[in-house]
């Protein structure tokens, strides 16, 4: 039972990054010493330090009581740096990883090729990496258990296997407890940021044409200052206000579109709509993420419909609840 505790604290470092790593997956990592942990890290976005590295590099600060002077972030720089200590730092250490670790060179240097120099005590791993080419960084290793929370570490990378052959479809809702929407910003500011967060990393935002017709909206990233999404409008007539501020934004394609053909292309596709929006894609939607915060609200707007949602995963964003989720037989 001990190896499913650091495992799940792994996965729970992970899923704060869901989504944020694409197109990779999302990664969490845990180094203990004789079972006190030394550190918890999750990869955070592409082109950067894997799961495995950043959780090294906190694990010898902890072990070292030292703090490394370069951006941990730079895989190729901490690669290096891992590999100037001394050839026993870290040979009593077990690392947790929820998936393979990488036994290819891209854009990050091979995580299995590091964790064999390290020559770590243990290796456990939740599950086999599922992308041919990617995987067999296991056998490079000695002492490795895997399987440990399989399914929850298979759950976490759907996504990932998901915009390997089509779109990703993620339906973004925010609602009050008791099920209202509309009326303004219902989230916190923790929340609307990670919100446009995903909507920095995602390909496509896709809304219908009453949330432009009648909300009027930017659909920006300014929470973040990043580069506002691409947005396709899902309508079957062009009768929209070009003054909207969502038409204005720099370097942004908008489109409006009257089929959903595009989502046979791998890719990230963010949904931001009301009930129409969630009935007319209710066979195309993958997970559904769920904003709640903790207000009443006497506003007639909500989500008008039948769906049996199982909970992935959930945590919060300041006071709001957030709730990964997809549609029981979907």
């Amino acid at each position: 039972m001990r190896d499913e505790f650091y495992m799940q604290l792994a996965l729970d470092k992970a899923w704060q990054y869901q989504g944020l790593t694409y197109p990779n997956p999302a990664v969490g990592a845990v180094v203990t010493l004789e079972g006190n942990i030394l550190s918890i890290a999750a990869h955070q976005k592409a082109g950067t330090s894997h799961a495995e590295v950043l959780a090294l590099l906190s694990a010898y600060e902890t072990l070292s009581n030292t703090s490394i002077d370069f951006n941990p972030n730079d895989s190729h720089k901490a690669h290096a740096f891992l590999l100037t200590l001394p050839k026993d730092f870290f040979n009593q250490c077990t690392i947790y990883v929820t998936l393979e670790p990488c036994s290819h060179k891209g854009k990050t240097p091979s995580c299995a090729s590091l964790l064999q120099s390290l020559a770590l005590s243990r290796v456990v791993i939740g599950i086999k990496d599922p992308i041919e080419g990617h995987d067999g960084g296991r056998n490079r290793l000695e002492h490795v258990t895997v399987g440990v929370l399989e399914e929850e570490c298979n759950a976490l990378i759907e996504p990932f296997l998901i915009w390997q052959k089509r779109a990703f479809v993620l339906f973004k809702l925010a609602q009050t407890t008791n099920g209202r929407i509309g009326g303004g910003y219902l989230s916190s500011h923790a929340s609307l940021t990670h919100v446009h967060q995903l909507r920095a990393v995602c390909d496509t935002l896709l809304i219908g044409g009453n949330t432009v017709r009648i909300d009027r909206p930017t659909l920006d990233c300014r929470f973040i200052e990043a580069q506002a999404p691409d947005v396709k409008i899902y309508a079957k007539k062009d009768h929209f206000d070009r003054d909207i501020p969502l038409f204005s934004i720099e370097k942004r394609s908008v489109k409006i579109i009257d089929t959903l053909d595009f989502l046979e292309t791998p890719s990230f596709v963010m949904v931001e709509g009301g009930e129409g929006m969630l009935e007319a894609l209710k066979e195309k939607i993958d997970w559904i993420l769920l904003y709640q915060t903790p207000k009443l609200s006497t506003n007639n707007l909500t989500y008008n419909t039948t769906m049996n949602l199982h909970f992935l995963h959930q945590n919060k964003k300041d006071v709001d609840l957030m709730i990964w989720s997809k549609q029981i037989g979907h």
